[in-house]
């Protein structure tokens, strides 16, 4: 990749992962719920879902999508289905006090797997690759693998330290409810892009 066009992939990477969608919105969540320390594992699991899709669209997925275009829109259907019941999921969340004590954020796994149902994921990283290395090669994939990994982590460690000063804010009241059930409609807007692109 040539140095002259780093830039623009940083500003692409940052633009993309530091703006809303629903990593930023369960991370911000997450760290309001559980703190973040405790989401520490579900930041790490989105880093490394999110890369492993960049870098496996880089190295041959993109070739799948171009060459069964439906393929698309059933990610979009699934993505869809799974990040409404994600959303019912943050609506329905009660406030610690009154949770069953296996009540726990994201998983590392699970973090990584929602991230194959992400349709913001996709959506950048097929782009990513498509502006930043389209001859495919595994230099230009590693360096977009790269910037996604180090400014993607950064940005959802962000969302999730802002759920955590909430926190505090949050524990008055019926105030921690409102802000679950903002961010499960925020999750289920964060589709809008993708169907409405």
């Amino acid at each position: 990749m040539e140095s002259a066009i780093l830039p623009a992939l940083l500003g692409f990477v940052f633009a993309a992962t530091i703006t809303p969608g629903p990593n930023n919105i369960m991370v911000m969540a997450s760290g309001a719920n559980f703190g973040f320390r405790r989401s520490i594992p579900h930041l790490l699991g989105v880093s490394t879902g999110a890369v492993a899709i960049v870098l496996l669209v880089g190295i041959g997925l993109m070739a799948v999508f171009e060459a069964a275009p439906f393929l698309e829109t059933v990610l979009r259907i699934v993505s869809a289905a799974y990040l409404l019941w994600l959303a019912w999921k943050i609506a329905n969340a009660v406030p610690p006090e009154a949770r069953a004590t296996d009540t726990k954020p994201l998983t590392f796994l699970q973090a990584a797997a929602f991230q194959w149902v992400n349709p913001k994921v996709w959506a950048t990283g097929l782009s990513a690759i498509a502006l930043f290395a389209p001859d495919r090669s595994l230099p230009s994939v590693l360096a977009v693998g790269v910037a996604f990994a180090v400014i993607g982590l950064a940005a959802n460690a962000t969302w999730t330290w802002m759920g955590t000063v909430l926190r505090l804010w949050l524990t008055v009241g019926r105030r921690l409810r409102i802000f679950n059930i903002t961010m499960a409609i925020l999750l289920v807007a964060s589709l809008y892009p993708v169907f409405f692109h």
